[in-house]
């Protein structure tokens, strides 16, 4: 298989899964968890620098990218159930052993599915996933409002779905803005912006609150395997800061903590310094 990426589907857990997939068959695999409100096209520019030497496989979470989900499924937008429906995955592919790459909520997902199965997974490379309470910024001050009363300020969540504030999302904290791909924030603001998946984007919102009873059970997940561990973090990032990228060592002090000069999406700028780092720690 070539180092570029194929683009596949596969039916699990009632959904058709959409994945990108590069590398050799039987090379060692590294499966990527994607963040909002992106999909597996956050990984484009590096699945082929993995791909040398790992095979890499990014899929779709349901809500997200090119991921469809049956109306009759009646799907139900949680965490778990999103963690439930890449278990089905993983098994799917007969994935027996697998590093694992989390961003933003692939974080909560991917770290779930560690939890339930810690024989399965090599190594871990945090990319602003955060697992700690000390590392969430600023603006979830208002998720934390929404948490609280989500009739009173539902309509007000609304405005992160925008374009707007989905290129601010990619930009912010970044030294040069025109760095980043604008197809990246324009194809999530488009997809975002099919019939029903504001709901579903809202109904994450609200149920991110039961990611952080799941704080503890992660980091015990850590305490107890001492993967492997790289942590790399755009440390400009306003959702998750600093402080929770350093926390990993609390857990695993032989974790790698790497803080980049730039913001959320920091594969946008330095993807190629995250490539040779994940290396390093998977050789």
């Amino acid at each position: 298989m070539s180092n570029l990426a194929t683009f596949r589907n596969v039916e699990a857990d009632g959904v058709n899964i959409f994945y990108r997939e590069a590398g050799a068959p039987d090379a060692p695999v590294m499966l990527l968890l994607h963040g909002f409100p992106s999909s597996s096209h956050m990984y484009r520019d590096l699945i082929p620098l993995l791909a040398t030497k790992y095979r890499v496989i990014a899929p779709d979470l349901p809500g997200f990218g090119f991921t469809t989900v049956p109306g009759e499924r009646n799907y139900g937008y949680t965490f778990d159930n999103l963690a439930a429906t890449m278990e089905a995955f993983v098994q799917a592919l007969e994935l027996k052993k697998y590093a694992l790459y989390v961003f933003d909520y692939g974080a909560p997902v991917g770290l779930r599915l560690a939890a339930a199965h810690p024989e399965r997974v090599t190594a871990l490379v945090s990319q602003n996933g955060n697992a700690y309470l000390e590392g969430l910024g600023d603006p979830w001050t208002g998720i934390k409002q929404y948490w609280a009363a989500p009739d009173e300020h539902r309509e007000a969540m609304r405005e992160s779905l925008s374009l707007e504030g989905t290129k601010w999302q990619y930009t912010h904290g970044v030294a040069n803005p025109d760095a980043v791909a604008p197809e990246a924030y324009y194809l999530d603001a488009l997809l975002m912006q099919r019939p029903g998946n504001a709901e579903i984007q809202l109904a994450l919102f609200l149920d991110y609150q039961n990611n952080l009873p799941k704080y503890p059970v992660f980091q015990q997940f850590f305490r107890d395997t001492q993967l492997p561990t790289l942590v790399i973090w755009g440390k400009n990032d306003p959702f998750f800061i600093p402080a929770g990228a350093e926390a990993y060592r609390r857990d695993n002090p032989n974790a790698v903590v790497k803080l980049l000069d730039t913001g959320h999406f920091a594969l946008e700028t330095h993807v190629q310094e995250i490539a040779a780092q994940i290396h390093k720690l998977l050789a």
